[in-house]
């Protein structure tokens, strides 16, 4: 199969939204002379400049397969490495979905519901099969997809306008005439179901702008709009930081589950469905990689260039590998510039345990690294606690502290 040109994806992504070449260069923090001479094939990312790829992927409103494809192109590891395999074949997390779904459509008063997903799996992951099970359940024209335009410099009118085409709600210019389109149809009988997948997109008071739209139509409506709405550690903000004020305090919360080991088999079968995966060598790389969805993916590719088999899988060259992972450095970095949160991060990374699991975490550097899903939770209840993911991650985090400290 022939490589994608860089180049010609970008031309192709921007003239879909017709976005130029300035309105890129500010969003993503690059000069207009640099937008264009990617886009005109005159030079191409670094791996240096992979995050300004992404803030790209977002800021043209990127599905997660698309945003995949435009980093391959420019020589860079996927962002949501580990989505969806072949129409018709057996999907991962299909228990969990199911649940979602049958939780959702049995909620009063209010059925909305909060889906959270830490860094690497998307806002939602596997959004369009979210939206097929949507379809079923409800009907292929009750079902509205949100994605909120990512730019922060989007003026109100231009959010609603952009929101309300993409539910086929025809012109609309304000945040209320978005709300009286979309409440004509309720009033009329329908009952809708609303995917808003990457919620956290575009600024603080647009967001709380639409989530208070959409619980009025909830509340107002009862059992006839059926919200989910997607995203990860904006999205929880809003639904705890306020307290009993919070706009979305009636909402379930919902965390997309780390992968079983039968979900990683299927996940390993469809992005390499050649290849023969015995469940010895993925239980192996579920313990290096801990289940974060890069690491896996990564020693997936590892694997098949080295040899699979339970011994290279749990080999020392294969966790030196994947300690040595950009996306984990990624999210270390930051934690490590400072000398006291830098500290904190030294002290983590000694602890076997990080303490009890909350529904909402205070702490600043846990919150950052759960997010970032360096750390999960193990155990349910009163015994639910943080855990570093793997111990590949506590090294690369030893690596981050000490490269810090060097340069400090």
């Amino acid at each position: 199969m022939a490589q994608d040109s860089f180049a010609e994806l970008l031309s192709l992504y921007m003239r879909r939204i017709r976005a130029s070449a300035s309105g890129v260069a500010t969003e993503i923090g690059l000069s207009r002379e640099a937008v264009n001479n990617w886009r005109n094939g005159l030079s191409a990312p670094n791996p240096r400049s992979r995050d300004k790829v992404v803030a790209c992927t977002r800021y043209l409103r990127l599905t997660e397969a698309e945003a995949n494809r435009l980093l391959s192109a420019a020589g860079l590891q996927p962002e949501f490495p580990l989505q969806a395999g072949p129409a018709g074949a057996a999907q991962p997390f299909a228990a969990f979905q199911d649940r979602l779904f049958a939780q959702l459509a049995q909620a009063v008063p209010y059925a909305i519901a909060l889906l959270l997903s830490p860094a690497h799996w998307g806002q939602p992951p596997f959004r369009q099969e979210l939206l097929q099970r949507a379809k079923a359940q409800y009907g292929d024209g009750a079902v509205l997809h949100i994605q909120p335009p990512y730019s922060v410099s989007t003026v109100p009118a231009e959010y609603f306008a952009a929101i309300g085409r993409q539910c086929g709600l025809g012109d609309v210019a304000t945040d209320y005439e978005f709300e009286s389109a979309l409440e004509r149809r309720l009033v009329a009988g329908e009952r809708l179901f609303c995917l808003v997948s990457r919620f956290e997109q575009g600024t603080p008071a647009l967001r709380e702008t639409l989530a208070g739209i959409l619980r009025s139509l909830s509340e107002m409506h009862s059992g006839r709009l059926h919200l989910l709405l997607c995203g990860g550690e904006a999205l929880a903000d809003l639904k705890y930081r306020s307290g009993d004020l919070s706009l979305l305090n009636i909402a379930q919360v919902h965390h997309w589950p780390d992968p079983s080991l039968e979900d990683l088999t299927l996940l390993a079968r469809h992005r390499w469905p050649d290849q023969a995966w015995p469940q010895s060598v993925l239980a192996a790389l579920q313990d290096v990689s801990g289940g974060h969805p890069a690491l896996f993916e990564e020693g997936l590719q590892w694997l098949v260039d080295h040899g699979v088999d339970e011994a290279q899988a749990r080999s020392a060259a294969l966790r030196s590998h994947l300690a040595g992972s950009p996306r984990l450095w990624q999210t270390l970095l930051p934690l490590a510039q400072a000398p006291a949160t830098r500290q904190r991060l030294a002290q983590l990374l000694q602890a076997d345990e990080l303490g009890r699991a909350r529904p909402y975490l205070q702490d600043d550097e846990l919150r950052r690294l759960f997010w970032g899903n360096l750390i999960h939770v193990r155990g349910t209840g009163d015994a639910a606690r943080l855990h570093w993911r793997s111990p590949a991650i506590r090294e690369a985090g030893l690596m981050v502290v000490e490269s810090a400290s060097g340069a400090a």
